[in-house]
């Protein structure tokens, strides 16, 4: 592609986005849009996913790609193409240079989710594991890219990405012409910027609203400074905008372009992720449910229609397991507690016919007699109960208190 020049980047303009989206007709999905009636009733206004998590590859990342690779010469593509990720943009990778004939090397962190290494193989890539962290396996694959001339794939800081991820952006106009807001999470910012481009060159009145995690959040204090600042360490179970720095091209579009940029917690996502799963039945990673989980926390800031991109699905089972759990906890969903009893026979039976009446499910129970803190006559039970919210775990805790339990800390 062409780009216009403007100081030391190369600037994108609508035209270099629709270029993209011809590039990527019959290979990149038009993915589904799909309303939330749950989300539109704390909004007050409609809520639709942009459902970026039912793309080939489970992501957004192989728009992107699609379009970087097509558009090497033919002695690049000869000297194949060379990536780092823990997973999505991987598998982009993978599969669009197996569509395009040309030859991948992955490198993955040696911690990457079994599920993403399998994946990222079948689509043809050959997968190099390197590195604990992302950073050392970046750094491998640029090593890589010296020594044997294999053109390195950058995940979000290149043109051609920035333009095939803002096909994304085209299509939410082209599905939801009365949209007033776009939220969409912020790693690297590349699909943010690339919305933005598309987004405010035909709507400028329509507002984008990036979300980071709190543990990854790059962006605030870059803005705040005025230049892309790093984060001395990154801390997020959404691995997908786990990035430490803004990139040098992304920056200036998000500075410009994206209207604001807010922060969630690790308790926001995991009741995003829930809620996708249990309401809208969408499996979605964490990176993919920051938009909703913005939503939740403070959905009157929004002006809808509102369009919340669920940018990817690729969720290892182990974490949405653990994430599930947490979502659960931090709805009110789990209830754990611990409490002294007489240790003489049916004491637990009587304390679980408490339990029965309050309608609380247990989970799990722990039975202790030998702790030397222990009476002569005391036992010493934790429980882990299911329960239906925060409400009913005031009920609960009141019930087993005015049937003569004293719940410890």
């Amino acid at each position: 592609m062409n780009f216009r020049t403007s100081g030391p980047f190369p600037q994108l303009i609508l035209d270099d986005v629709r270029g993209a989206q011809k590039m990527l007709s019959g290979v990149a999905r038009t993915t589904g849009m799909e309303g939330s009636r749950y989300l539109s009733s704390l909004v007050g206004a409609p809520v639709h996913f942009k459902c970026e998590n039912l793309q080939r590859t489970g992501s957004f990342k192989l728009r992107g790609a699609y379009v970087r690779i097509a558009g090497l010469s033919p002695v690049e593509r000869a000297s194949g193409v060379v990536a780092a990720s823990a997973g999505n943009h991987a598998q982009g990778v993978a599969l669009a240079s197996s569509l395009l004939g040309v030859r991948s090397t992955v490198f993955m962190p040696v911690g990457a989710p079994l599920p993403k290494v399998a994946a990222t193989r079948e689509y043809g890539a050959e997968v190099r594991l390197e590195g604990q962290v992302v950073d050392e396996t970046l750094a491998a694959a640029q090593e890589y890219a010296e020594e044997t001339g294999a053109v390195f794939i950058h995940p979000f800081d290149h043109p051609d990405i920035i333009a095939g991820q803002g096909t994304v952006g085209l299509e939410i106009l082209e599905q939801c012409p009365e949209v007033r807001t776009i939220v969409v999470g912020i790693g690297g910012g590349g699909l943010a910027a690339g919305i933005a481009v598309a987004v405010k060159a035909l709507r400028p009145d329509v507002r984008v609203v990036g979300v980071q995690a709190a543990g990854a959040a790059a962006f605030p204090p870059s803005l705040s400074a005025g230049h892309p600042v790093a984060l001395g360490s990154v801390q997020t179970m959404a691995d997908g905008i786990k990035v430490g720095r803004p990139g040098d091209l992304t920056f200036p579009l998000v500075q410009e372009l994206v209207d604001e940029v807010r922060t969630v917690s690790e308790d926001e996502l995991s009741s995003a992720l829930l809620l996708c799963l249990e309401r809208a039945k969408m499996v979605v990673e964490p990176a993919g449910a920051s938009p909703v989980a913005a939503l939740l926390s403070d959905p009157k800031a929004f002006r809808g229609p509102v369009v919340a991109v669920l940018s990817g699905g690729n969720v290892d089972p182990l974490l949405m397991q653990r994430v599930l759990t947490h979502g659960m906890v931090a709805a009110g969903r789990y209830l754990s507690l611990r409490l002294r009893l007489t240790d003489r026979p049916g004491a637990l039976a009587a304390l679980l016919a408490s339990l029965t009446v309050a309608d609380a499910n247990v989970l799990d129970i722990s039975h202790v007699r030998t702790d030397p803190r222990l009476g002569l006559t005391e036992a010493e039970v934790e429980l882990h109960l299911e329960t239906k919210g925060p409400e009913h775990c005031t009920e609960v805790a009141a019930a087993l208190r005015e049937a003569g339990y004293l719940i410890r800390s």
